[in-house]
Parts: C-alpha cells; sequence; structure tokens
C-alpha cells in the first residue's frame, strides 16, 4: 500500500506512526543532554581532565617532535595531543552516560518509561544519541580550544568534519557499553567503577604517545589495543591531512566497537525486560 492510495486522515496517521520514534528519540535524548548540562559534576570531568592532560604532555613532551626517533613530523606536540584528548573525553563522558542510565533504573524511571507508550527501542537510541551529541560537541570544543593555541588541522574542514564523524561513532560505542553496564548491574557505581579500565586502555594505547617510539611488552599491548588505530585514525586528519588508509581503518574500528556495545545493550536491554 502507498500513501497514494490512503485517505488523508489515513495518510497522515501513517506517517506519524512513522515519525513517532524519531519524536521520542530526540525527546530522550534532549533529556539525556539537558541532565548532563544541569549537573556540572557529570560534564566537567570531561572536559577539564583532558584539557589538562593535553596541557601537560604538550609542556613537557614539547621536544619531542624532531627529537625522538620515531616520532612523526607534526607542526607541535599540541597537534599530536588532541586525538587522545578527545577519545578521552568521549570515554569520560560515556561512564557519565552509563552511571545516569543505572540512575534512572535505581529511581524506577526506567519502569515507568517501559510503562509508557514510548516504543522500547527509543529507550536505549535516546540515551545512546544524547551520548553521540555532547561527544561531537566536546571534540569540536577541543578542536577550537587547541587551535586557540596554535594547533592546526591538516586536513581543513574535511579533517574536522572527519574527526567529529569517529568522535560521534565513538560516542555511540562507549555510550552503548555504558548502558549495558547499567542494565546488567543496575547500579551507577558500579558503572563508575568501570572507569580504570577505561583510563588503562587509553594509555595502554598509542592515544598520547606513537608506537613507533615503544618497544617490549608495551609495544605489543598498544599494538592490539584498537583505541590505537582509532587514535590513529582520528589524528590523521590534524597531523597527515587526508590520510585515507589510516583515516578508514580508524572509522572501521570505531564502527565495529559501535555495532559490538550497541548489539550488547539490545541483549541486556531484552534480558531486563525479561526478568521483570
Amino acid at each position: 500500500m502507498t500513501t497514494e492510495t490512503l485517505a488523508p486522515d489515513d495518510r497522515a496517521g501513517w506517517l506519524g506512526s512513522l515519525c513517532q520514534p524519531a519524536r521520542e528519540t530526540l525527546a530522550l535524548s534532549r533529556r539525556a543532554v539537558l541532565g548532563t548540562i544541569r549537573l556540572p559534576q557529570a560534564w566537567v570531568p570531561s572536559i577539564f581532565f583532558p584539557l589538562v592532560l593535553m596541557a601537560i604532555f604538550s609542556g613537557s613532551f614539547g621536544q619531542a617532535p624532531g627529537n625522538i626517533p620515531g616520532f612523526p613530523e607534526v607542526a607541535s606536540f599540541l597537534d599530536f595531543a588532541v586525538a587522545g584528548a578527545v577519545i578521552q573525553g568521549i570515554l569520560i563522558g560515556g561512564t557519565t552516560a552509563g552511571s545516569a542510565f543505572a540512575i534512572d533504573i535505581e529511581r524506577g524511571f526506567f519502569d515507568r518509561l517501559v510503562a509508557s507508550p514510548a516504543r522500547r527501542g527509543s529507550i536505549v537510541a535516546g540515551r545512546v544519541m544524547g551520548s553521540v551529541a555532547l561527544g561531537v560537541v566536546g571534540a569540536l570544543l577541543f578542536i577550537g580550544i587547541a587551535a586557540i593555541f596554535g594547533a592546526r588541522v591538516a586536513g581543513g574542514f574535511a579533517g574536522i568534519l572527519l574527526v567529529l564523524l569517529m568522535a560521534g561513532i565513538l560516542a555511540a560505542a562507549v555510550g552503548g557499553l555504558g548502558i549495558y553496564l547499567a542494565l546488567r548491574s543496575g547500579s551507577s557505581e558500579a558503572v563508575q567503577g568501570t572507569f580504570p579500565l577505561f583510563f588503562a586502555l587509553l594509555f595502554f594505547s598509542s592515544a598520547f604517545f606513537p608506537r613507533e617510539t615503544m618497544d617490549g611488552w608495551f609495544r605489543v599491548v598498544a599494538d592490539l589495543n584498537p583505541i590505537s588505530y582509532l587514535a590513529e585514525g582520528m589524528r590523521a586528519p590534524i597531523v597527515d591531512g587526508l590520510d585515507w588508509p589510516t583515516i578508514l581503518i580508524g572509522i572501521a574500528i570505531a564502527i565495529g566497537l559501535a555495532v559490538i556495545s550497541l548489539a550488547a545493550a539490545a541483549v541486556a536491554f531484552r534480558r531486563r525486560l525479561g526478568a521483570g
């Protein structure tokens, strides 16, 4: 049946039923974003700590480019550090999103959403889209602040868009993982307790130093860590321009992580509903 064969009232109802999930997802993602903005303790860490670490590393290793064998040619260490700051901010933000979802479960808001006419897929999608929006805005903020202090994006406007694309996909992946942990544990404290693991994954990668300068077991771990390839893919538009092989690997890693985490969140969502 096509819209041409429907009466005007039926057509409006048919189109409305298609738009309803989008409206529900938008409303829930708006709630997630506004809820984060209203609580400084929820968003300040995801901005403050990456900026502090970026400043410390840039000040401490400012002479590394051109002086340390294996370090890539970059205009400044600040250019190199931007991608690491973006990823760190998203990891902290994803933990916060998962913790907020767990609080909804603890306080009974999740149960009220499930009992409401809202489509159940919108409950998870709204929180994920909120994480994506915050991740993209955070990435743009880091790029802007770094630019004030002299950083430049070699890939230009297209390079910025590619960084934001990868930031958005990674935010969906981390947000999905946070939701999975919230659904499985039902505890905001349990979700927050996973942050040290994220922090370790970040530092055992090439987010803040190139793999070419590593050796021994640290290099082996960094080579196996998917965050390394994601960081390099996100860094490429900033320091190298449109280095498509590296960029595409980074995008593929981000998509793969997003698919896995969102699938896990969907399974955990169904299990919680079944257990209820």
